[in-house]
């Protein structure tokens, strides 16, 4: 299966298209507010509004032979944890190497902002580049995971 974190995911389109091809159930977690698919492959599941009520779906349900889809790194660490394989909106891959590292990094990050509310800026921009190395991921992880 493929859990999406849907909330601001730059490519739910992308994972259904693999979905389809790869004819594996998808589950698109958000908090409301997407127009649901037509695709018998993909159930839009729609949870109570709060703080990590999304995120807390998905880590019950993700594990050894699924594929989750997200930004979020205490989820994502979460689904590691249960085996799961985990993807950025990128392409690029939360593993058990790298996790630990990036619960770090996020929370240095978190207190460089806590120490400076001032600092300004964000991310990069999402780019067409990162959409094709997120679908090549993505294809690998889904053939990855089916044979788990």
């Amino acid at each position: 299966m493929i859990y999406v974190d849907a909330d601001a995911c730059p490519v739910k389109a992308e994972a259904e298209v693999v979905a389809t091809r790869h004819k594996v159930q998808m589950f698109v977690v958000s908090n409301g507010g997407l127009r649901p698919s037509p695709n018998p492959l993909v159930e839009m599941v729609y949870v109570a509004d709060g703080p990590d009520v999304a995120d807390m779906w998905i880590a019950d349900r993700a594990g050894k032979g699924d594929v989750v889809v997200t930004g979020d790194i205490p989820l994502a660490a979460k689904c590691v944890e249960a085996g799961a394989r985990v993807l950025r909106h990128n392409g690029e891959a939360f593993t058990p190497a790298n996790i630990g590292q990036q619960l770090a990094t996020r929370d240095l990050m978190a207190d460089l902002r806590a120490a400076d509310p001032f600092r300004q800026g964000g991310g990069r921009a999402f780019s067409k580049a990162d959409r094709s190395r997120f679908l090549d991921a993505l294809e690998r992880a889904v053939r990855a995971a089916a044979s788990e």
